[in-house]
């Protein structure tokens, strides 16, 4: 599909959204409706089905290195933009010649560059290293042969303060020599920048790299060789002399060649480096490797772990609902296409956080079709007809639906902000789900309700009904509950103090991180005793379908480490399957934007639910939230979790999820105010509290059944980020009934106000 045409087609979309919104005609809904699930999907579809528009795999998934690079500023200025930006080419340039297909070279923040490539072996990841970090600062000077060097080192000769000595590499003749110095000019004849074109050649002397001039370089080149026909032109790559050929004319039209001790690699290598020559040296901050067959790995148990998690809620779902049930799946299945169209048409990297995006998104969905059909279960006990339950189930459910994904999409958007690389792919999965969760929950199977109640008779509606019905007096017991949050609060901060920096991987404190594989396994036992070194840490995980060995130790130590293995245990077919080098700089920058992440996510969530709710409402919101996160990474930390920026995700997806929870809990509430009904307000909070608790069981158990099957099937890494959502499901699920809605209370007694009076107040305004 072109450009053009896929443009015209959006348009056309939102054209059908703005009359579908627009019209009060039921039939016209209902085409409508039909009209924009038909195109959406086909739309959708198109995207997914051409080989060049399928979704783009991480490196996590399909296998390679990505390296983090920061540019080292070399005067008062720093980086400047247009030095980022000349940078980013260069090493475009760099990684070109090693002929992988769709690098990921992009800028990250004002002095840093994210280097992603695909289906590098071991070798060519230290090669790589080496070209992306080299400086290749090029300058042609004049050689000074009327100075006796050595007598000026001496003290029996005074050197011209216009030449300086230079180191010169050895001769071919005698390589194991000691580089000797020479004496050149201070301030060089040209520099690379007039380098327009460099390649290696071969020829009698050896090999070798050709230059090709810019005009104005060409030109200065012949003045210069004018003057100096017959001397030395030292060539100098980063301060060193490679070559001091003797000019032997006067015009070479912008040509010149360089030659020296150079073996094949050697000479490609030079000549990318002064084709492409960087202003200012750059330091590798980050290595992250995965090989392929790991990669393979990770996709084969995210895919299982997806679909075992979408099966059992289907499985639920429809035993639960029934035929309401059905539609539900349907929208289920049409969320997951206009997800996975979404992440095709805008070209979105799928990465193995992104899978469990994916699949939380699967337990997520269920949530809004939750609150509809226990709204639908109260309208038709109330005896209202099929049709009339619907319509009034669909639009008292709205504002708890849209204010619970719009708090959960706050923290997707924060995350999507502040993360970077693989979390980044979970922040995008997120947030396309929730965007495509609200329109299949709120348009499609609306729709779909439509067509069956008016063209195909539907009349009647059965659903399970498991849920107890006795009122539990939630508020009664807010003082214990209280005291229980106390007790975990305390003991979550005093478990996590008491580890320190073990609650930390090396995203966060810097270091190395080796996973291997082996034919013919090796013990931790043998491991350590082949390493000998205190400070590694050996043990054994999950890494996809496999049980891997990995090794924890500081920065750039794990090459050494693997081939102390190798060398140990020869025959047992030991390779690198993942190998991350985390600087200490940058896994305090991570600590520093995940904090920030959490932070900016609070004050989101704190104005939204004000501006939506009352600040009342906000504090028991956001206290609910932080008692939920700080809980969960003490359990965490009690189980001997490190944090990474996996986890990170994991945690902003925990403080969504609370407040997803909690929102529905206040817009119940917040109904019941509205509606002027009487009786106390802790009474009336009961109330709310008891007839939500329904949907807080089911879309709980729902999320639980799709992150559970993520626990199970997703992998090591996965599993640790799933086990923080499993607790902060559960911790979520107590803070909504016995800590949101009491600090409400609270709050509104210590201000010396009615919540009562805050929401009447608030309505009249928004009415006037």
């Amino acid at each position: 599909m072109t450009p053009a045409l896929t443009f015209s087609l959006g348009l056309l979309l939102l054209a059908l959204f703005g009359w579908y919104f627009a019209t009060e005609r039921p039939a016209g809904k209902r085409w409508l409706g039909l009209v924009l699930t038909v195109l959406l999907a086909a739309f959708c579809i198109e995207q997914l089905t051409p080989p060049d528009k399928k979704i783009r795999l991480g490196l996590d998934l399909q296998g390679g290195t990505s390296f983090l690079i920061r540019l080292v500023p070399q005067t008062d200025n720093g980086i400047t933009p247009d030095l980022l930006d000349q940078a980013v080419e260069v090493i475009r340039k760099r990684v070109d010649q090693y002929g992988v297909s769709e690098p990921v070279i992009t800028p990250q923040g004002t002095d840093r560059i994210l280097v992603q490539i695909a289906g590098l072996d071991t070798k060519q990841i230290e090669e790589a290293k080496g070209q992306l970090q080299r400086v290749a600062k090029l300058e042609f000077s004049i050689v000074d042969e009327s100075t006796d060097l050595e007598a000026v080192k001496a003290g029996q000769a005074v050197m011209d303060p216009s030449l300086v000595a230079k180191p010169f590499r050895p001769s071919k003749e005698n390589p194991d020599a000691d580089p000797r110095e020479i004496l050149v000019k201070r301030r060089p004849a040209l520099t690379g920048e007039s380098v327009t074109r460099a390649f290696a050649f071969f020829d009698q002397q050896g090999y070798g790299v050709s230059l090709e001039l810019d005009a104005e370089g060409a030109k200065v080149f012949d003045e210069v060789a004018r003057q100096n026909r017959g001397r030395q032109m030292a060539i100098l790559l980063d301060g060193e002399v490679i070559s001091a050929p003797v000019l032997q004319s006067d015009h070479y039209g912008g040509r010149a060649q360089i030659t020296g001790n150079f073996s094949d690699k050697e000479a490609r290598d030079l000549a990318s480096a002064l084709e492409n020559p960087l202003r200012v040296p750059v330091k590798i901050e980050e290595t992250r490797s995965v090989s392929p067959t790991l990669g393979a790995d990770s996709i084969r148990s995210g895919v299982l772990a997806g679909v075992s998690g979408l099966v059992l809620v289907m499985l639920f779902t429809m035993a639960y609902y029934r035929f309401a049930g059905l539609v539900a799946v349907v929208g289920l299945l049409l969320n997951i296409l206009l997800l996975l169209g979404a992440m095709a048409m805008f070209k979105f990297t799928l990465t193995l956080p992104g899978i469990a995006g994916i699949i939380l998104t699967i337990g997520m969905a269920v949530d809004a079709n939750v609150l509809i059909y226990e709204r639908l279960r109260e309208e038709l006990a109330a005896g209202k007809s099929l049709p009339t339950a619907l319509a009034g189930a669909y639009d008292k459910a709205f504002s708890a639906i849209f204010d619970a994904n719009a708090t959960t999409l706050i923290t997707a958007l924060i995350l999507f902000w502040q993360a970077s690389g693989s979390v980044k792919g979970f922040a995008v999965t997120l947030t396309l789900g929730i965007i495509a969760s609200l329109f299949s929950a709120l348009l499609f199977t609306r729709t779909g309700f439509r067509w069956m109640v008016e063209k195909f008779h539907l009349g009647k509606i059965s659903m399970l009904d498991l849920v107890p019905k006795r009122k539990f007096d939630f508020l009664g017991m807010r003082r214990a509950a209280l005291v229980v949050s106390l007790l975990l609060l305390g003991g979550s901060v005093a478990v996590f103090a008491l580890r320190g920096g073990n609650n930390f991987g090396i995203d966060f404190r810097g270091g190395d991180l080796l996973i291997i594989d082996a034919t013919k396994p090796v013990s931790v036992a043998e491991a350590r005793n082949a390493i000998d070194d205190p400070n590694v840490v050996i043990q054994f995980e999950r890494e996809g379908t496999k049980d891997m060995l990995t090794l924890r130790s500081p920065q750039g130590t794990s090459d050494a480490l693997l081939a102390k293995l190798l060398q140990a245990f020869p025959d047992n077919g030991l390779s690198a399957v993942g190998q991350d080098t985390v600087g200490p700089q940058i896994g305090l920058e991570f600590a520093k934007n995940a904090l920030i992440a959490l932070g900016l996510g609070m004050i989101g969530i704190l104005f939204y639910v004000t501006l939506r709710f009352e600040f009342s409402f906000a504090l028991g919101a956001v206290v609910a939230l932080v008692h939920d996160v700080v809980i969960t990474l003490g359990i965490f930390s009690l189980i001997g979790g490190e944090l990474s920026l996996v986890m990170l995700g994991a945690i902003l997806t925990i403080a969504g999820y609370s407040i997803n929870d909690t929102i529905v809990v206040f817009d119940r509430i917040r109904e019941g105010l509205k509606n002027r009904e009487s009786g106390p307000i802790v009474s009336l909070m009961n109330t709310s509290i008891n007839e939500t608790l329904g949907r807080t069981i089911l879309t709980g158990g729902t999320t639980l059944l799709s992150v559970g099957a993520l626990y199970f099937f997703g992998g090591a890494v996965l599993r640790d980020f799933s086990f923080a959502i499993l607790v902060g499901i559960v911790v979520g699920t107590y803070s909504s009934i016995f800590v949101a809605s009491p600090v409400v209370l609270w709050a509104s007694r210590l201000r010396g106000k009615s919540v009562r009076r805050e929401v009447l107040e608030t309505e009249a305004l928004k009415q006037s």
